[in-house]
């Protein structure tokens, strides 16, 4: 069984200290760091992440206590219960990063709620862990006996994989009288390792010598290499080639085309003839990739490059060149040529964008964090120096979170009902002449909150109705539209809740909550209910919901649905009169009244007398509008004494309703009554006054009808401002007035209408019916020449809502 290695990973001397090491974080980085050595077994602690973070250990798992992203997973892993980085594989520098300065694994620690990113870097420390080797364990030289003390001949070295003063190596021979070890640094890169003769040399007294070469590390323990040397005294040639310098120096641009000259070697040897050709070659040390990428001619010692560089992969070459002479047995030399390799910017830079609060809400606050962007370019110095960028006239801005690391937080306010979404470009570019860029994109949704009310496409809605129209009959269609999306825009409709007189709104139409489409409960009565103003609500489903308002005037036509009805006695029978045969023509008998319940047309009325039996000629007439009864000639004893009169009154509706009322009189022999005698009287002089007389009567009749036109239009539009101002309630119902002319142009109140219910949400209304005297009440109505009024007659109908 082995021993275990000395200072190797498990020794607990050395893996104590790295257990206690403290977490740091890195001055002006903004990043947390740890140390850890490598070979380091499984759960090994690293740090205690969560403490050094700031984060309660109860709070891990609520808030997604997470690594989003990493190098190497596998090495390293967290305890989410604890909040402990441990190792989780083992650890290999020299796997991990070759022969690099530096070694580190970069994790991104993300919590939530709120979201926080933090950076970790673990470096990973090297210990010796690697002996130096030679590349051959037996290294044979030839050295001449003629040569002189002093001479130096060149060996091949040791490697150590490990960094540091791990790597740093010493050298020793075993004890020799003739030789001593000779060990020059070349530079930063390498040692010039060479065999000094301290003795001149005898072959025949030792042909050959074997001597150690030992190589220590700088490690503690140091860790050993050996190599023997196998040394061959020639008795000939006694002059090696030397070169011109020990050491050359070359500079490469990585895009160096195959082909082109690195270096022109040359090396002099003093022998002559065969003993002085030089002929060149690479070492036998000389790495597989520089074989692949340089070539040495071997006479004239020219190198040239056979391949490609890149210096991603290799940033350095060492050549090691050997000069051998042809003699025999033959003599040679060496030299190094170092060729350092310059970048140049051929690598674009590379993007990585990580969602994280995708997608936001359109209400989320100024500087929400929305994703990780993470950059990186292979170029070395200005080249990898990668900057990013945003297009123009965007809401949100990259904010620098880490070396070659972004967030992209909101920078404005968001609206969704103007744009719904943002084709995000990030643009990274290199700091390269020219500079190379490169670009990655992200859609970042925008979320719909519920902030705008449902709009109804007019803000008042004035419809018309019949009455008596058939229940659930359509009136109208509402319509709102909202401008959010999906639940925050389904609209539904209701009722604003409210009492007309002693009923309930919703009693007499209703909205449907979908569709908006508002019907009509029951039939409506103008005679009732003439306007009908109420509210229609629409709600957005969002949470809170939000709603608005739409007013509906809703005004109900009237129909001819009402028939004329008689006033007085003649409403309920016939009526009885006497007249005396001496009575003359033009004598008024007496008047019958009739009321219509309906508005405007429909509720004019005209007076005609039924046609007495066939071949009679009857002495009466009535009057079209006024409803008057009077004789239309004087009596005589031809007459029959007892008249029977019919009435027919006939409103203009269409189609026209009608109502009849009979007189029955009787002729008496004898002088009339006072009363009927002086409205007699009054007939015989109106027919016997003067043309000037009539003509004067007209021109009052007109003023006066005129004058009570105006004023009634003056105090319709006072009650039309008081009603615009009155606040909601209920109106109280007035009585509109029919008021008419008398023949003689005298103003009586003719009809009365029943009181009308009034809404409080609009102006009181007022209707105006006039017709001037002597002219055609309406172009529509028929023509009855027999049945005109020759007086004419002025007809105003106030409806008034008090």
């Amino acid at each position: 069984m082995l021993p275990p290695r000395r200072g190797g990973p498990g020794s607990p001397r050395l893996l104590l200290p790295w257990l206690l090491l403290p977490a740091l974080w890195a001055a002006g980085r903004g990043q947390l760091r740890y140390a850890v050595p490598e070979e380091a077994q499984h759960g090994t602690f690293v740090g205690r992440l969560a403490q050094d973070l700031g984060l309660e250990l109860a709070e891990l798992v609520p808030r997604l206590f997470r690594v989003a992203s990493k190098e190497r997973g596998e090495l390293l892993e967290v305890n989410v219960q604890n909040g402990i980085l441990f190792v989780n594989a083992r650890v290999d520098r020299e796997e991990l990063c070759g022969r690099s300065a530096e070694c580190s694994l970069h994790l991104e620690v993300i919590v939530d709620r709120p979201l926080r990113v933090f950076h970790v870097e673990v470096e990973v420390e090297d210990i010796n862990d690697n002996p130096p080797v030679f590349r051959s364990r037996e290294q044979r030289i030839f050295i001449p006996e003629n040569r002189q003390v002093g001479s130096r001949f060149p060996l091949e070295g040791a490697a150590d994989a490990d960094r540091g003063a791990n790597a740093l190596l010493t050298y020793t021979l075993s004890p020799s009288d003739c030789f001593a070890l000779d060990v020059r640094a070349s530079d930063e890169l390498s040692q010039s390792l060479s065999l000094e003769l301290r003795k001149p040399l005898d072959r025949e007294e030792t042909p050959e010598l074997h001597l150690l070469l030992t190589a220590t590390d700088g490690g503690k323990p140091g860790l050993e290499g050996r190599a023997q040397l196998l040394v061959t005294v020639l008795d000939v040639n006694d002059n090696a080639p030397v070169f011109e310098q020990d050491v050359y120096r070359v500079h490469l641009l990585e895009t160096t085309a195959n082909g082109t000259l690195v270096a022109r070697l040359n090396a002099s040897d003093a022998d002559e003839g065969l003993n002085g050709e030089v002929v060149f070659s690479l070492g036998s040390d000389v790495a597989p990739n520089t074989r692949e990428k340089f070539n040495i001619d071997s006479s004239s010692g020219e190198i040239r490059v056979i391949g490609n560089l890149d210096y991603e992969e290799e940033k350095s070459y060492e050549i090691q060149v050997r000069a051998v002479d042809k003699g025999s047995p033959p003599m040679s030399n060496h030299c190094k040529v170092l060729v350092k390799v310059l970048d140049v910017n051929d690598n674009a830079p590379e993007l990585a964008i990580t969602s994280l609060s995708l997608p936001i809400r359109e209400d989320a606050p100024v500087g929400t964090v929305i994703a990780l962007v993470s950059v990186s370019d292979r170029d070395a110095g200005a080249n990898g120096q990668v900057s990013c960028s945003l297009p123009p006239h965007l809401p949100f801005k990259l904010a620098s979170t880490f070396r070659n690391y972004y967030s992209l937080v909101l920078d404005s306010a968001l609206d969704r009902e103007a744009t719904a979404g943002y084709q995000v470009v990030v643009t990274a570019r290199d700091g390269g002449s020219p500079p190379r860029w490169a670009t990655a994109s992200v859609w970042v949704e925008v979320a719909d909150v519920n902030d705008n009310a449902p709009v109804f496409a007019q803000a008042e809605y004035t419809v018309s109705v019949r009455e008596n129209n058939a229940p659930g009959a359509h009136i109208c269609t509402v319509s709102a539209r909202d401008a959010d999306a999906q639940e925050n825009a389904r609209v539904s409709y209701a009722l604003v809740e409210r009492r007309v007189g002693e009923r309930a709104l919703s009693s007499l139409v209703s909205v449907h909550a979908q569709s908006g489409r508002v019907h009509a409960l029951q039939p409506l009565d103008h005679e009732e209910l003439a306007l009908l103003q109420f509210q229609v609500s629409a709600r957005d489903a969002g949470a809170p919901a939000r709603g608005s308002n739409a007013s509906l005037q809703l005004f109900v036509l009237d129909e001819n649905d009402n028939a004329p009805a008689l006033l007085g006695p003649a409403g309920g029978g016939a009526r009885s009169h006497a007249l005396a045969r001496s009575a003359g023509a033009g004598h008024v008998l007496t008047k019958v009244r009739a009321l219509d319940a309906d508005s405007g047309y429909n509720a004019w009325l005209a007076y005609e007398l039924q046609p007495a039996a066939a071949g009679a000629r009857s002495p009466f007439r009535v009057g079209l509008y006024t409803g008057e009864v009077s004789t239309t000639r004087a009596l005589d004893e031809a007459d029959a004494p007892r008249q029977r009169l019919v009435v027919l009154v006939r409103d203009h509706g269409e189609p026209a309703l009608t109502a009849t009322a009979t007189l029955l009189v009787s002729l008496v022999d004898g002088a009339p009554s006072p009363k009927l005698s002086a409205r007699a009287s009054a007939g015989r002089v109106g027919a016997e006054a003067s043309p000037l007389d009539v003509n004067a009567s007209l021109m009052v009749a007109i003023c006066a009808v005129s004058g009570l036109l105006v004023l009634t239009l003056l105090l319709w539009g006072a009650l039309r401002c008081c009603g615009a101002a009155r606040s909601e309630g209920a109106c109280a119902p007035g009585k509109p007035v029919l008021v008419c002319s008398s023949a003689v142009g005298s103003w009586s109140s003719c009809r009365q209408r029943r009181p009308g219910l009034c809404s409080a949400e609009g102006p009181p209304k007022a209707d105006l019916m006039a017709f001037s005297p002597g002219l055609s009440p309406s172009a529509n109505l028929p023509e009855r020449s027999d049945h005109s009024d020759p007086s004419g007659h002025v007809s105003l109908t106030l409806n008034l809502c008090l």
